[in-house]
């Protein structure tokens, strides 16, 4: 794979056979973010689990302390009260079967996260193979799907996001903007990798996190010290 000049200027900024603590780690991917436009920050944590068997899944959310930089649009799945609960909240669109169709017919996707009451969980089914491989469909484990709606979303709105360990065995999460800066970026961070390390399966052995590397959209990966953390 070819890369571009400025990625091959980063890489000469560190060793990429290192690994660092954190607050080194973010100063070396904010140096390296040097495209002209305000880079999201990465976070991929590889872990000593087998996603194949049940017992070792690792999933959950964490609300990042200082938001992940991005204005997220929430679609609701819900009637009457919880309806209004929803638009009062500031959820985007707010909906029930007329949504379902909408976005079978027209293919639409002008939306971030679905959240929907357990009431309307038959009519949000019919979406499965729609939302699902989208990653999209709500689930009671993430908390999308929940009559606290007013809760979920203004935690969405806040910087709520889900973790959840691929085929892999990696999780993949933004922790900020290069225009945070290094403190914040520091506390999301750590705010993240808190919620993976109290998410360790009962059935996981062995070492746990194995990689954590850090990166900037178009930079390289950078190496962290999973003892240096915090």
């Amino acid at each position: 794979m070819k890369r571009g000049k400025k990625y091959l200027e980063s890489l000469k900024l560190y060793d990429k056979t290192q690994q660092y603590s954190s607050d080194e780690a973010i100063d070396i991917v904010l140096k390296t973010a040097q495209a002209n436009f305000d880079e999201t920050i990465d976070l991929a944590v590889r872990l000593g689990v087998d996603p194949r068997h049940a017992d070792q899944q690792v999933r959950g959310t964490v609300v990042l302390p200082h938001g992940t930089g991005k204005s997220v649009k929430v679609l609701v799945f819900a009637k009457g009260e919880k309806a209004k609960e929803a638009e009062a909240a500031g959820a985007d669109y707010v909906g029930a079967e007329e949504l379902v169709a909408k976005i079978q017919n027209e293919n639409w996707f002008d939306y971030d996260v679905v959240v929907a009451t357990p009431d309307m969980m038959g009519v949000v089914g019919r979406l499965g193979k729609i939302l699902g491989p989208k990653g999209l469909m709500p689930n009671p484990k993430s908390g999308t799907v929940t009559f606290d709606l007013d809760k979920a979303i203004k935690e969405i709105k806040a910087g709520k996001i889900e973790y959840r360990v691929d085929k892999a065995g990696i999780i993949h999460v933004p922790i900020g903007k290069k225009s945070f800066g290094k403190e914040k970026l520091l506390e999301n961070l750590r705010a993240v990798m808190d919620a993976i390390i109290k998410s360790k399966p009962a059935a996981a052995k062995g070492q746990y996190i194995k990689n954590v590397v850090l990166s900037s959209t178009m930079g390289p990966g950078v190496k962290v010290n999973p003892l240096k953390i915090f």
